[in-house]
């Protein structure tokens, strides 16, 4: 028995995971597969006759708009991504492959939701970027941060500043306490720390139990120890009632200045490091 393709095709599509539309010319909507409704909440009947850049995120609509001229230029977009708004009100974030045909007047676009994808990139690139108990950054993402400050500095004649800080007789609490007390005292710190810069400053766990931040853009000679007078201040803060008698440990914090106490990153780390130490010294 003869199967006939072209009754079959229509059904074939409806399968499909993916959403398939038909556009003409002035962005009208035409045709779509059933797999719409899984995608953006909205029966095929719906969409048919409306505008399909009523639905592309508003934030996502300029660079849509000139995928689509590149798309009716003949030259097809089998890559791009970009934003929807769900009937729901959510987002979706979808893949396209698109083709304008010459002839039908019309162009075709597969739609794959790609929201789960962009959400695990998302994910990856911040555990890349960020220590993953205290959820500041890292290492790695604070020194690009603090290359980034001092060119801007260098440029702009600007000032900044790079703190050291450690946690006093840290090693004292993991073993009496344990590891979780620990781990909660440095995301205790990590919070503290981040209450007391700016969103244009940067704290970051550089391993162990000791942090950095980088304070860009000084604006006056006091403000570096006016900032780390209020640092000790929230440190010497009580400890919440979830930690019973424990108290808040206090910290050594060492400081350097560009371009005082050197002009590249790894003079300043060293000179901040140092200066902690002679801190913490002094203390014993």
């Amino acid at each position: 028995m003869a199967v006939d393709l072209q009754a079959l095709y229509p059904k074939l599509i409806h399968l499909m995971l993916d959403t398939v539309f038909v556009v003409d010319k002035d962005n009208q909507i035409i045709f779509v597969s059933d797999a719409c409704e899984s995608l953006l909440g909205y029966l095929p009947s719906e969409l048919i006759g409306t505008l399909i850049t009523d639905y592309m995120h508003p934030d996502d609509l300029a660079a849509t708009r000139d995928s689509i001229i590149r798309v009716m230029e003949g030259k097809p977009h089998v890559d791009f991504r970009n934003r929807y708004v769900r009937k729901d009100g959510g987002t979706v974030h979808i893949l396209w492959s698109a083709r304008w045909y010459e002839e039908e007047e019309v162009r075709v676009g597969v739609a794959r939701n790609v929201t789960a994808l962009m959400k695990a990139e998302e994910e990856l690139r911040h555990l890349a970027h960020h220590d993953p108990l205290t959820q500041l950054t890292n290492r790695a993402l604070f020194y690009d941060r603090l290359m980034s400050g001092l060119s801007a500095a260098h440029r702009y004649q600007s000032s900044l500043a790079l703190l050291f800080l450690d946690i006093n007789d840290f090693k004292g609490i993991n073993d009496t306490h344990g590891h979780a007390v620990g781990d909660r005292i440095l995301c205790t710190v990590a919070r503290r720390l981040e209450c007391c810069v700016r969103e244009t400053d940067t704290v970051a766990r550089m391993g162990g139990d000791e942090f950095t931040v980088l304070l860009t853009d000084i604006q006056t000679v006091d403000a570096v120890s006016e900032k780390v007078e209020q640092i000790r201040l929230a440190m010497n803060e009580p400890l919440s009632a979830e930690f019973g008698a424990l108290e808040m440990p206090s910290c050594s914090i060492g400081v350097a200045c560009y371009p005082d106490d050197g002009k590249d990153a790894d003079t300043l780390l060293s000179h901040a490091d140092s200066h902690m130490y002679q801190i913490k010294r002094r203390r014993r």
